[in-house]
């Protein structure tokens, strides 16, 4: 009698649990939706987070992670898909990887991820970051094949956008790709590839006037060519 007793308590209990777990991913459905059509990302992190432990799906991880680094929270981010390469790992997690590791400062570790990025989906855009960061870490060599790669198939509607200065600003991406080969030119022999870096810039600033950080690199190069040399 006692066993019996015992089992008809257990079962209450497992059906209890699920029909409390069944009403908690009702709830935080309908609050995730909620928040989300209000526009509340924190709303919608807090949402996500909750049905992850209720019901854990590698797919909401990956778009938590993506909310995450949109916002700027790129160690958020990274803790929430982790930092390792691993060949299951989906285009989104991948992408946050990426995007999270350059914002970090960490281009080597970025470039890992976006090289995979790169062998899914070859485009311009992606040739262009890699490019950046090759430059960054010294692979002149290969930033010059990234930026030969983007110049041959980038379209005239693709754009970059620019966050150096007050103001955020866009311009080509061709434009983009083309100040990127005048700094790998440069880069290549800082003496002897001035005027063909020069020569490179404006071109990029002739393609988009409000090409900012292109004409600071030019006044730079010019002021660095005309100076007084050392005897």
């Amino acid at each position: 009698m006692k066993k019996i007793l015992c089992l008809v308590v257990i079962m209450a209990s497992m059906s209890l649990t699920a029909q409390t777990k069944t009403e908690l991913l009702k709830h935080f459905k309908s609050y995730y939706e909620q928040m989300k059509s209000q526009g509340d990302v924190q709303g919608v992190i807090n949402a996500m987070t909750h049905l992850n432990i209720l019901e854990p799906s590698q797919k909401r991880t990956d778009t938590l992670a993506y909310i995450y680094v949109s916002e700027g929270r790129n160690l958020e981010a990274l803790n929430t898909v982790g930092i390792d390469n691993n060949p299951t790992d989906s285009n989104i997690s991948t992408e946050v990887k990426a995007l999270a590791l350059k914002a970090l400062n960490q281009p080597q570790r970025a470039l890992v991820f976006y090289e995979e990025l790169f062998k899914k989906s070859p485009n311009a855009y992606l040739a262009y970051e890699i490019a950046d960061l090759k430059t960054i870490v010294q692979d002149i060599a290969g930033a010059k094949a990234s930026v030969d790669y983007g110049l041959a198939n980038v379209k005239p509607d693709m754009k970059k956008a620019y966050y150096e200065s007050q103001q955020p600003y866009e311009v080509s991406l061709k434009g983009a790709l083309t100040y990127l080969k005048a700094l790998i030119v440069f880069n290549m022999n800082q003496n002897d590839n001035i005027d063909q870096a020069i020569t490179l810039l404006d071109e990029a600033i002739a393609m988009d006037a409000n090409f900012n950080l292109a004409q600071i690199s030019k006044d730079a190069l010019v002021a660095r060519k005309e100076a007084p040399k050392k005897e």
